[in-house]
Order: structure tokens, then sequence, then C-alpha cells
């Protein structure tokens, strides 16, 4: 079967400062390959600087890598950096949801200039979605006429998975989108994140340093130190037989 995502030798490289007049070129990942299938998710995880939030903004089309290959469904998206018009495909939920919410809008106001912009529905159709897809994530069709600081903050990530889901991804990169939230909250939007992806078939490509959720949901896991991948499976088979130094110490942690 085709995989929904597939990464080929994907790399990045930043410059940096090497000295007053000096530059020289920092790697931040390489040579990054993986496959994920619909409706399953694929974990990655690392120490702080291993290049997981760069390989997420990557994946999201938040930035271009320097070399290598994004294929959704089999059809190129991202080719040495050039990317095509099919982000909409594959959106992203951050850790702060807040912050990437404008203030000054209501809800509806949002969600309907996503559709404006990336959709030729009417002003009835454009309606009907918006209402729909707020059921989906557990809010009230009434929420639309809210604005930001309206909403407790497991609210505000329900929010962000709507602006996600309103233009029908095949792909959702979650990156930390849990980890600021209390246990019970977590533990509600953990559940909503099943509940969407077994009624609608979403690819998951997690972010994350909860070890626990990372086993409790993902089918795959990808281990990366330094920007290389060091360890990848299926999850069960990495969290009981870890074959890399990294891959233990983030475990026995």
């Amino acid at each position: 079967m085709q995989p929904t995502l597939k990464v080929q030798a994907l790399s990045k490289t930043f410059d940096v400062r090497a000295g007053l007049f000096k530059r020289k070129k920092f790697e931040v990942l390489k040579n990054i390959s993986f496959c994920i299938g619909k409706g399953e998710t694929i974990a990655v995880i690392g120490e702080t600087g291993s290049g997981k939030s760069t390989l997420a903004k990557l994946l999201a089309g938040a930035d271009n890598a320097n070399a290598g290959q994004i294929l959704l469904e089999g059809n190129v998206i991202e080719d040495n950096g050039i990317r095509d018009n099919q982000c909409r495909h594959i959106r992203m939920i951050f850790q702060d949801s807040g912050a990437s919410l404008n203030p000054g809008l209501t809800i509806g106001d949002m969600l309907d200039d996503c559709l404006q912009y990336n959709t030729d529905f009417d002003e009835e159709e454009r309606s009907e979605k918006i209402n729909t897809t707020l059921s989906k994530v557990g809010l009230l069709v009434d929420h639309q006429h809210y604005y930001p600081h309206m909403f407790s903050v497991g609210q505000l990530q329900r929010v962000a998975f709507a602006r996600a889901l309103i233009l029908d991804p095949k792909v959702m990169v979650l990156d930390e989108a849990v980890s600021s939230l209390d246990p019970s909250i977590r533990a509600q939007i953990v559940n909503l994140l099943l509940k969407l992806q077994r009624e609608t078939g979403l690819t998951y490509v997690m972010i994350t340093h909860h070890l626990s959720l990372v086993r409790h949901i993902s089918d795959q896991v990808i281990v990366l130190d330094k920007g290389e991948v060091v360890e990848y499976g299926l999850t069960e088979n990495v969290f009981n037989n870890p074959q890399s130094k990294i891959t233990q110490r983030l475990l026995s942690c």
C-alpha cells in the first residue's frame, strides 16, 4: 500500500557566524527518511537541539529543505527546496495555540478567512463547513462568535485543531501540541486526536518529549540525535529493545 507521507533524504543547513567576518554551514538535519500510512501516527523524539522542530517546519512548509524530497500520496510536493502548492494538505499545530491566533478576529472570521483563501466555497458552504468543523472538535457552533481571549487553554487547542482541519488535510504535524496542557486536559485532547484519526483517516507526525504518550498512540517512532536518525521502527520494538545509546538514555529518563 502506498504511504500517505514519504520523506527521502531530507536535509537542512543553516549559515552560522564563525568569527567576525566568517560564516560556516551548520547541518541541522542530515538525510532524514521515513514513511507513514493513512490513519497512522509517527512520533519524532530526541533531546533538545536534535532537529525535531526543524523537521516539523519542513514538513508543514514553514521552511524549505536544502535537499531531499517530500511525497504526499506518491506526489512530490517538495524537491530539493522547491515546494508546490499542496501545503494545505499538511497542517501544523503548535505548542502555544493561543499565540498563533489573531486576538482581533473571532474564531468564525479566522476559519472563514482560511476557506476564502483556499477554496471556492460560497458563503453558505463556508458557514456550513465552519459549523461542522467546530462540532467535530467538540466546540459549540456559537463559539465562532467568540474571540481567542474568551476560551480556556484546552478550548484554544481545539480551536487550533479546527483551523487545521477546516481544509481537510491528509497529514497533521503536532509540534509539542499537548505539552503545555495539564494532565486532565491533555487526556481530553489525546482522545480528540484519536477520534479524529478514526473518523477522517488523518496521518499524524507527532513531535513530543512525552514518551508515555508516544507509546500510547504512535505506530512508529524516529529517534533524532544531532540531526540524524539514530533509530527508526515500530514503537513497541524500539521501546522494548532500544539499539542506540541515545534511545536508551531517553527511555531511562
